[in-house]
């Protein structure tokens, strides 16, 4: 990946509140899941009256940390592969993982000269200057990005214009302020209200990258905790399933 631009790490947005109980659940979440996360925490603290704290990062972030003995309960991860190596290696508990989401990529920009144009051919044609997508080793959406642009047989001309954000939030970032004039995004953050207008977008066939399936396991430290089960409970629920799917998912299963 020589002449690539890897651009440092802004890391765990914590939305956690300095009065919430020390026994509240902790929940390690993809980057790309971070708006659902925290509708889906406050509609389960409403039911339940249990308090839940969030920790955003990328999978490969998270899963760095779950390993090096970070506090969480359950991880949300943004792919299959970190929480069953978490399972291999006794860091989860076994039988408790399952797909809760699958998420989807777009081609997405904000850059007022692409305004009516083709997003892909605008790709295609290399006619942009930085094009942004998250780190393909550590994120799962970044790794579909990159299958996507090799399947173009792109990836090698556009060494040098990539810019890796360290999770998908920060691809958005660059894109939605013009640092770069294209971005790979999930088609989850296309929902989001305080979104420029896009310019141009185009909905990535999936055929193009592995399927992203979303999975979530219950962590070894909270084995005998029956407030982080009844919050993996939850996440099969109907209302939970309803909030993942208005938040541009398919539903878990």
């Amino acid at each position: 990946m020589r002449g690539r631009l890897h651009v440092p790490i802004l890391l765990l947005a914590f939305l956690a509140n300095p009065l919430v109980a020390d026994d509240a659940i902790t929940v390690a979440v993809a980057s790309n899941f971070s708006l659902a996360a925290h509708e889906l925490a406050d509609q389960f603290t409403r039911q339940s009256e249990l308090p839940v704290r969030l920790s955003y990062g990328s999978t490969g972030k998270l899963y760095a940390q779950i390993i090096n003995g970070a506090p969480f309960d359950v991880f949300l991860a943004a792919d299959i592969e970190r929480p069953s190596l978490l399972e291999k290696s006794g860091h989860s508990v076994a039988g408790t993982r399952f797909i809760y989401a699958t998420g989807s990529l777009v081609l997405w920009s904000a850059d007022a000269r692409l305004s009516g144009q083709d997003c892909r051919e605008v790709l295609l044609r290399g006619d942009f200057r930085h094009l942004a997508l998250a780190n393909p080793t550590t994120a799962p959406y970044g790794k579909a990005a990159r299958e996507v642009l090799t399947h173009l047989q792109l990836w090698d001309s556009t060494d040098g214009r990539i810019v890796f954000g360290e999770n998908i939030a920060q691809a958005l970032q660059f894109t939605a302020t013009g640092n770069a004039t294209l971005g790979f995004i999930a088609r989850s953050q296309t929902l989001q209200a305080a979104l420029p207008p896009a310019t141009c977008s185009w909905q990535v066939p999936e055929l193009m990258h592995a399927p992203i399936e979303q999975q979530l396991v219950l962590l070894s430290r909270a084995a005998d905790n029956a407030a982080a089960k009844r919050f993996i409970e939850f996440m099969r629920s109907p209302a939970a399933q309803e909030i993942i799917i208005a938040q541009g998912y398919g539903a878990p299963r």
